[in-house]
């Protein structure tokens, strides 16, 4: 089973490369962020014809997420349950088994403290859903633009200040609290250590420069981890023609065993 998240930035003015992507790689799933636009102004039918159900909960000119998934699926929310702002920022699926909650967390940035207060009530809201999926012994993914990058070796040297939202020690210590619930980073579980950046802003020639983070993540619940096969950020779309400032993260499970989901 081939799963993916991609933040988009704009579904609509990247639409064609997304399906050029899809084609390529054939994920069963794909996992946006940012898809900036209504839900009845997304492309389905476009992705439709792909082969691809939507499951989209959309916002006017910012935020949104959409999963696109092969085969059959239901959708099991539209809102991460407590987690009280309106923006658009996660939408949670079931599909073969799993269940997949497609996530764009708050930048933190913005806003001042009350903007970055909103940012670890998402996590907040995030980890008390996995510790409810653990306690009914689900089987899960939980993937998208964390806005977070773990360590000091996920950030490139200079590329954001201490100060940063990204980075503050909050913002860790969050994610280490979600992490430490029994979930595994699926890229750092086969890549450890090193450079596996996901993310290269416009601005200042981060991209040739290779001035990156990882803040797109996949955590894996348990039993889902076993079939943990490989884990890879697909550089090669950072290099297109009007890309966007993210790239996808690609995860491959072995199908040999069926999860049992609760």
């Amino acid at each position: 089973m081939k799963i993916a998240t991609w933040n988009v930035n704009s579904v609509r003015l990247r639409q064609d490369l997304i399906l050029d992507w899809l084609a390529r790689e054939q994920p069963d799933v794909l996992m946006m962020q940012e898809i900036k636009c209504e839900t009845t102004a997304f492309p389905a039918a476009a992705f439709e014809q792909a082969g691809y159900g939507c499951a989209v909960v959309g916002q006017k000119s910012y935020n949104g997420v959409a999963t696109l998934v092969r085969g059959g699926f239901e959708t099991t929310t539209l809102t991460l349950p407590g987690f009280t702002d309106p923006a658009a920022r996660y939408v949670e699926v079931r599909t073969q088994g799993l269940v997949l909650g497609n996530l764009y967390l708050p930048n933190g940035n913005s806003g001042g403290e009350q903007g970055y207060a909103t940012k670890l009530d998402f996590l907040a809201a995030l980890t008390a859903r996995a510790q409810g999926f653990l306690l009914q012994d689900t089987d899960f993914v939980l993937a998208g633009d964390y806005n977070i990058c773990p360590t000091p070796e996920d950030c490139a040297p200079g590329a954001l200040g201490p100060d940063d939202a990204l980075v503050r020690p909050q913002s860790r210590a969050a994610w280490r609290q979600l992490r430490w619930l029994g979930l595994t980073d699926a890229l750092r579980a086969l890549h450890p250590h090193g450079a596996a950046y996901t993310f290269w802003d416009y601005q200042a020639g981060a991209w040739p420069r290779d001035c990156g983070l990882r803040i797109d993540h996949m955590l894996l619940s348990p039993r889902v981890a076993e079939r943990l096969q490989t884990a890879r950020p697909d550089r090669d779309e950072r290099g297109m023609e009007r890309p966007s400032d993210h790239v996808p993260l690609i995860v491959t499970l072995d199908d040999a065993t069926t999860p049992t989901a609760g």
